[in-house]
């Protein structure tokens, strides 16, 4: 396929326009009109990653920052494991491109790092006092449980709460799902913070 960067000699040439037609002239024609609509119409990567990156870049326009709320393995999302990919990215990072490489940590991912004795305490400590991005989570729950009586959140559901005096679409499903997917996981304050809320599997 004729990318918009070249000129039609260029893609006679090289051969790019298949395609997109015989007549190279056309193929550039085509391939800047495509680009216009999708500037990666013709990435250089597998669909396969395009498509789950384009997901979670519009989870992630949602968030603070733009960056994705934790997404454990598991969590599914239109029949994808969300979690579970975002996992393979990190494990293999040095394995994607520079252009991949530069994508993903726009929306707060980065490669996977061997936890030293000296990190792995840190975390301990950090684990011990939820974070932020719990007690969004949490105070959507609490409105969310206050309005419907009941904690049984769709996955797909949003729930709209004040961030920084500014309203924000919280992604509610996806962060509870994930919560109890990795339930065993949870510090003892959080769980102490969900079972206030009548949270069960807590």
């Amino acid at each position: 396929m004729c990318s918009p960067h070249l000129t039609p000699k260029k893609c006679q040439r090289v051969g790019t326009w298949d395609g997109l037609g015989k007549d190279p002239e056309w193929a550039a024609t085509r391939a800047q009109q495509l680009a216009a609509i999708d500037e990666d119409w013709n990435c250089l990567w597998p669909l396969d990653w395009q498509r789950h990156y384009r997901i979670l870049a519009d989870l992630a326009a949602d968030e603070p920052h733009g960056h994705l709320p934790d997404i454990a393995p598991g969590v599914l999302m239109d029949g994808d494991d969300l979690g579970r990919w975002i996992q393979r990215q990190a494990n293999a990072w040095s394995e994607l491109s520079e252009e991949q490489q530069r994508r993903l940590p726009a929306l707060g991912m980065t490669p996977a790092e061997r936890p030293t004795p000296a990190s792995s305490k840190g975390a301990a400590n950090a684990a011990g006092r939820p974070s932020a991005a719990f007690h969004r989570g949490l105070a959507a729950l609490a409105q969310y449980i206050a309005r419907e009586g009941h904690h049984r959140v769709p996955r797909t559901h949003t729930e709209e709460i004040a961030v920084e005096g500014h309203n924000h679409g919280h992604r509610l499903g996806i962060w509870y799902s994930n919560l109890r997917s990795r339930r065993d996981k949870l510090t003892e304050p959080q769980r102490a913070a969900l079972t206030e809320l009548g949270v069960d599997w807590a």
